[in-house]
């Protein structure tokens, strides 16, 4: 069996997957690739108007998701993703259909265009789905500062948290760790971070190719 891991990040905004990435990456000495933000030229326009902006978001998400699936699928070692190309169209896309942010003709263009792209790829190792309520996603959206955050609906964290929960539960092409991580301060906490790296450890098979937290 090969040696090489392909791990992806999911969660909410906020649910620290970025933070994350770098501790595991760091760590295991795995390749990181993160998702594309402050270069997205549409999520300032996105935020200050959904229903406009919704499609070219999501658009250039699952391009630049794609792009990095697919470097990932065609290199020699281990690598983690923050945020999967899969949480593009069931989580993102489907919320703004559901709160009619996204035109049908728009999403059901977009699904199938997301439908035959993914067709191509070798699913992930192992999807780790960071959990957080969102009273915790507010605080640490708040903590962040950015500008273009600061508005974001309770409602729309909540929906986007009922996608995640959906789409975890009927998750079938890999397997899968949920971490309730409320109470855990992954970034300071040592034996916080400790748990999750045994956590996926136990998650995959041939734990003896890790090194040890």
């Amino acid at each position: 069996m090969s040696s090489k891991r392909f791990i992806a990040i999911a969660g909410n905004i906020g649910s620290g997957k970025t933070t994350l990435t770098q501790l595991l990456a760091e760590h295991y000495n795995w390749d990181p690739h993160y998702e594309v933000v402050t270069e997205n030229p549409y999520l300032a326009d996105f935020y200050s108007d959904m229903p406009r902006w919704s499609l070219q978001l999501q658009v250039f998400f699952l391009s630049k998701r794609f792009q990095a699936h697919q470097k990932i699928l065609s290199s020699g070692g281990s690598a983690i993703q923050d945020r999967s190309i899969y949480e593009d169209a069931h989580i993102f896309a489907r919320a703004l259909h559901e709160s009619g942010k996204m035109e049908s003709r728009d999403y059901e263009n977009y699904f199938e265009l997301y439908s035959t792209m993914t067709g191509y790829l070798v699913p992930p190792d192992l999807v780790v789905y960071v959990r957080r309520s969102v009273e915790c996603l507010k605080s640490r959206i708040r903590e962040r500062g950015r500008e273009y955050e600061r508005n974001i609906p309770d409602e729309y964290l909540h929906q986007l948290n009922r996608c995640y929960d959906d789409w975890i539960a009927g998750y079938k092409i890999g397997k899968v760790l949920t971490v309730h991580a409320d109470n855990l301060d992954l970034k300071w906490n040592k034996r916080d971070f400790e748990y999750v790296c045994q956590s996926i450890e136990n998650s995959l098979e041939q734990p003896d190719l890790f090194s040890s937290c």
